[in-house]
């Protein structure tokens, strides 16, 4: 039985530089944020949005409020999602600037 190679050799590859070794790491930073279902489902919720959203994304979620918030903040700590604090409660919205750097490290990979 032949095996097939793993690459077309005939089909030219895009050549692209490589990463820098800092936008290496800030990709794996901003990979690893995403890198959880409920930390996606959180980032597309509040991309929906388009405004601040405070109480509303524990009652979107099954998860319970200091699970949510452990997910806010890994968010935050990559700097794809900010909080304002609105009296008692902290209101959250995507970090454009953040979210903007995601998408370009990854397309530029």
């Amino acid at each position: 039985m032949a095996v097939e190679p793993c690459c077309d050799t005939n089909v030219p590859m895009a050549s692209r530089e490589p990463l820098t070794e800092a936008n290496e790491a800030a990709l794996a930073k901003l990979a690893w944020a995403i890198a959880h279902p409920a930390r996606v489902r959180i980032l597309s919720l509040l991309l929906a949005r388009k405004t601040c959203v405070c109480g509303e994304l524990v009652d979107a979620m099954p998860l319970a409020q200091s699970t949510v918030s452990q997910h806010l903040k890994i968010l935050k700590e990559a700097g794809l999602v900010q909080g304002e604090i609105d009296g008692p409660k902290v209101c959250y919205c995507v970090n454009q600037a953040g979210f903007a750097r995601l998408k370009q490290l990854v397309a530029s990979w």
